[in-house]
């Protein structure tokens, strides 16, 4: 197929664009290279694949350069993964959140429509349970409080999906992340900003009292679900959890990272911060059914994984 992804450039989009090219798609990739953090990040986490993809440096707010970019070229499928990502910045930020997140994922699926692109895979998050009580998270279950803009825009964002499949007939599927982490992870996120920061002796801010929990779940596992979902043909709209359905308590991964790395980690106490989720848990009985998803990665071997990548690079 001829694929776009959106956010290709970033730590789950270029994992995924390896492999939809080693598996033969045609494949072109957006990103605006904002700096969110360090740009060139994401141009080292797509060099190899450089010469082999179409890139486009577009600003998914920018409507009139993405209809540009799809009267330039004709796809089969897009992996919608690039988005304003995190809870805390979304506070501070949640204007940009929204334009980015809502306004950007509508401007891409009215091009997609009128380009008559009928597949499209977009990626929200665990966020969007926010208060949900039951556990673990079920695809199921009545969404009725978020607990940051952040996971509202997600939650938006399955909504415009939705809806744009029951008007134009498009086959969409959402696939709810639950805290990726692995070799490229983003260097704002817990595991790979405590991993850095306890190698060079320096203390971490823990907030809370350590027993936030979290269905930390390894990147391999993400793509192969990924994957599973591009020839998804149930439902012409679908919903799937894509996690580890396993937890981890914030002071125990702090643990094992000391241990992973052999130091221990100086740390700073702080009160739990608003939009915080207490738990994530993922019920992943639909994604295995009807995907085929397998996580063969729990925490204690794909933590060591994240570690074996990033020591050479903190040298």
């Amino acid at each position: 197929m001829r694929i776009l992804v959106t956010g290709g450039a970033g730590f789950i989009g270029s994992h995924l664009v390896e492999r939809l090219l080693a598996t033969g798609h045609d494949v072109a990739v957006l990103d605006d290279f904002n700096d969110f953090y360090d740009p060139q990040i994401k141009q080292d986490n797509i060099a190899a694949v450089a010469k082999d993809i179409r890139l486009h440096h577009v600003d998914l707010r920018d409507r009139t350069a993405v209809q540009k970019m799809f009267q330039r070229e004709k796809f089969d499928l897009i992996a919608h993964l690039a988005a304003r990502a995190g809870v805390r910045p979304s506070i501070l930020q949640p204007q940009l959140y929204y334009d980015t997140n809502v306004a950007g994922t509508l401007h891409l699926l009215e091009a997609a429509r009128a380009a008559g692109t009928d597949r499209f895979i977009f990626a929200s998050s665990s966020s969007v349970y926010g208060a949900c009580k039951t556990v673990p998270f079920s695809e199921q279950e009545p969404l009725r409080q978020t607990l940051s803009p952040y996971a509202a825009t997600k939650i938006a964002g399955e909504f415009l999906c939705s809806t744009f499949s029951h008007l134009y007939g498009m086959r969409v599927i959402a696939l709810r992340y639950f805290t990726v982490y692995g070799p490229r992870q983003r260097p704002d996120l817990a595991i790979h900003q405590f991993t850095r920061r306890i190698y060079a002796g320096l203390p971490i801010d823990q907030f809370g009292d350590g027993t936030t929990r979290r269905d930390y779940t390894y990147i391999d596992d993400i793509i192969q679900g990924t994957m599973a979902a591009l020839e998804y043909d149930g439902a012409l709209f679908d919903v799937f959890n894509l996690g580890e359905s396993d937890t981890i308590e914030l002071q125990d991964l702090i643990s094992a990272i000391e241990k992973a790395l052999g130091k221990k980690a100086k740390i700073n106490r702080l009160p739990e911060q608003p939009g915080d989720m207490p738990l994530t848990c993922a019920d992943i009985s639909k994604a295995k059914k009807l995907l085929g998803y397998k996580p063969t990665t729990p925490l204690r071997d794909g933590l060591p994984r994240f570690i074996d990548w990033f020591r050479p690079r903190a040298k």
